[in-house]
């Protein structure tokens, strides 16, 4: 691994103190290849934490431009922004809080070819996007190339956070927990709402885990998913289970 600059020793110095990261978990970090799917609510914070930690390179996935009634959550973007792709918005933020960031930036909808490809130059996967279709292809793709898949989705007051690796023995994959898309149709944030603040919880809480990845701190959340209610300001954790009779992951 490079060695740490003399810069670099001073603004991570709060992570090499602790003794669980330290100069080798802050030069995996700097090494670390990292796709986040998403420059929304989730990504926003995501991405802010993820570039502060000195992740090496970041791919930022979007095909969106920033609206007015985005800002009340995705606090990567400003208010100047408004009208300008969301990858171009949060690559310029991430300029600003870390020069040592390589960010690529794909400006695209991702679906089962796409995200194959794309998935595979990456070490980690976060998946932050809004809808079944993209949430599955992801999977599929980080199942297929054995990428950790740190996965976040928010309702109008509850946050779930999930890490998947169902590439390992006895470890779930995303269809053992979603085996297909619920029936009814999925709710947006236009029409049920969202507190602005859960998603930066959520996606706080992501960047965690990929450190967490990256590093190898701690104990995973391979195989357990965390749930937030904000109503009742309760976080409780549950055990998933493989399924035997999935197709994606079974051997």
């Amino acid at each position: 691994m490079v060695a740490l600059t003399d810069n670099q020793l001073e603004r991570y110095a709060r992570h090499i103190v602790l003794k669980e990261i330290g100069g080798t978990g802050q030069q995996k970090l700097l090494a670390s290849k990292v796709l986040v799917i998403g420059a929304g609510g989730l990504g926003s914070a995501c991405l802010q934490y993820l570039a502060a930690a000195g992740v090496g390179t970041i791919g930022i996935v979007d095909d969106d431009e920033v609206g007015l009634s985005n800002l009340q959550r995705q606090t990567i973007h400003a208010t100047d922004a408004i009208g300008i792709l969301k990858v171009d918005s949060a690559a310029a933020a991430l300029a600003r809080i870390n020069t040592d960031v390589n960010v690529i930036k794909h400006v695209l909808r991702l679906d089962e070819k796409s995200a194959a490809s794309l998935i595979e130059d990456y070490d980690i996967v976060v998946d932050g996007c809004d809808n079944f279709a993209t949430r599955f292809a992801v999977a599929d793709a980080c199942q297929m190339y054995k990428k950790p898949l740190v996965s976040a989705a928010v309702g109008p007051f509850e946050g779930q956070l999930a890490t998947f690796k169902g590439y390992l023995p006895d470890m779930p994959c995303y269809r053992c927990f979603v085996p297909e898309a619920p029936a009814r149709a999925e709710g947006s944030c236009a029409d049920d709402g969202v507190l602005g603040a859960l998603t930066g919880v959520m996606g706080s809480l992501q960047a965690l885990e990929v450190i967490r990845e990256s590093v190898g701190f701690g104990d995973s959340m391979a195989g357990r998913i965390l749930i937030y209610d904000a109503l009742s300001a309760r976080m409780r954790t549950i055990k998933l289970a493989k399924d035997p009779a999935c197709n994606s992951c079974k051997t």
